[in-house]
C-alpha cells in the first residue's frame, strides 16, 4: 500500500493512509465527561492551594464567604473533620471545591457532565444551566432543608455489599415500613435508605439473602428516601424561583440516567432527586453508551473515578 506523511497526527512520519484515516477519526471522536462527587468526600484542607495559587478562585472563595454570610473557607482549610460535618458547611464545602476547580482548569471543554447527589449542583454550574451565585445558594438552602427533614423522625442510611439489585429491591419492599434503594453506586454496591428500624430489618434479611456486607452508615438521615419529602417540598420552591440557562453539554441526571439538555425538564428532576435514588451506575453505563472515552473527576477525592472503573473496568479515568 502506498504511503505518505500524514499531519497533525502523532505517529511515524510515514504510515499508511489507511491508518492516517483511523488515528483522524478516533481524534475527532473524542467525547470527555467530567464528574463531579457527592456528600462525603470532604477533608481539611480542601480548596486551600487553589486559593493560594489562583487569584480567580480566591475572589470565587472571597465571594462565597460573602454569599453564605460567614468564613467557610477556614473550616474548609484549617477546620477539624468535625466542624467540616456540620450541615451548613459539608455541602456547601464540596461544591465550591468541585466548581472552582472546574474553573480553573486549562481546556475545560466538556462534552457531557454527571455529578453523584449533591455533585449535580457542581455540574450544573460547569455546563453553565446556573450561575456561580445561584449554585451556591441552592446548595446552602438544600443542605439546611435536608437537616430539618432528618430532625423530623429518626431515620438512616446502609451500603449493601455483592447482592443483586433486584433482590434488594424486592427485600426493601417487602419490608413494613419505609425502606428504599437509594443510590446505586456500580454493580454489587447499593445503599439503602429510610425510618431507621427498617433499614435495620432490611439489613438483616439481606444478610439472609447472601449480601457480604449490610452495614447502617454513620449518616444524618435517610437521604434520597421518601423522608426528604419536607427537603423536596422547602427546595422546590427555591429551584422553580431559581433561572436555569441552555447548558453548554448534557447533564446525566440522577434521576433519569439520561442526557437532559432541557432548562424546564432539569428543574423538574432536580426537585425530584431528594427523595429519588442516585441511578449511577445507568449514568454512568449511558454516557459510555453515548460515547464517552474519558471520565474525569473534579473535586475531592476519587471515589467517583473508582466506581466508573468498577462500572467498567476499560473506562479511562482521570482525577482533575
Amino acid at each position: 500500500m502506498e504511503t505518505k506523511y500524514c499531519p497533525n497526527v502523532y505517529a511515524p512520519k510515514k504510515i499508511t493512509i489507511f491508518a492516517c484515516l483511523i488515528k483522524q477519526l478516533e481524534t475527532k471522536f473524542i467525547m470527555k465527561a467530567y464528574i463531579f462527587p457527592g456528600q462525603g468526600a470532604q477533608f481539611t484542607g480542601m480548596g486551600k492551594d487553589l486559593y493560594e495559587n489562583s487569584e480567580l478562585a480566591k475572589s470565587l472563595f472571597e465571594r462565597a464567604n460573602e454569599i453564605l454570610g460567614f468564613r467557610i473557607t477556614d473550616i474548609m482549610f484549617e477546620g477539624t473533620a468535625e466542624e467540616l460535618k456540620e450541615t451548613k458547611v459539608t455541602q456547601p464545602a464540596v461544591f465550591l471545591h468541585s466548581v472552582i476547580l472546574a474553573k480553573t482548569l486549562e481546556n475545560f471543554h466538556p462534552e457531557m457532565v454527571a455529578g453523584h447527589s449533591l455533585g449535580e449542583f457542581s455540574a450544573l454550574v460547569a455546563n453553565g444551566a446556573l450561575s456561580f451565585e445561584d449554585g451556591l445558594k441552592l446548595v446552602s438552602q438544600r443542605a439546611q432543608a435536608m437537616q430539618k427533614a432528618c430532625e423530623i423522625k429518626p431515620s438512616t442510611m446502609a451500603a449493601v455489599l455483592n447482592l443483586d439489585d433486584k433482590i434488594v429491591e424486592d427485600i426493601c419492599a417487602s419490608i413494613d415500613g419505609v425502606v428504599v434503594a437509594a443510590n446505586y453506586n456500580c454493580p454489587g454496591q447499593l445503599v439503602i435508605s429510610g425510618e431507621y428500624k427498617a433499614v435495620e430489618l432490611a439489613c438483616e434479611k439481606m444478610k439472609e439473602a447472601g449480601a457480604k456486607r449490610a452495614l447502617i452508615l454513620p449518616v444524618g438521615g435517610a437521604f434520597h428516601s421518601p423522608m426528604m419529602e419536607p427537603a423536596r417540598e422547602e427546595l422546590a420552591a427555591a429551584i422553580e424561583a431559581t433561572t436555569f440557562a441552555t447548558p453548554i453539554c448534557p447533564v446525566y441526571q440522577n434521576v433519569t440516567a439520561s442526557a437532559v439538555s432541557d432548562a424546564t425538564e432539569i428543574k423538574k428532576n432536580l426537585i425530584i432527586q431528594l427523595t429519588a435514588p442516585v441511578k449511577w451506575t445507568q449514568s454512568v453505563q449511558q454516557m459510555i453508551a453515548d460515547g464517552a472515552t474519558s471520565f474525569t473527576e473534579v473535586g475531592p477525592g476519587k471515589v467517583l473515578a473508582g466506581l466508573v472503573n468498577k462500572i467498567d473496568k476499560e473506562a479511562v479515568t482521570i482525577n482533575a
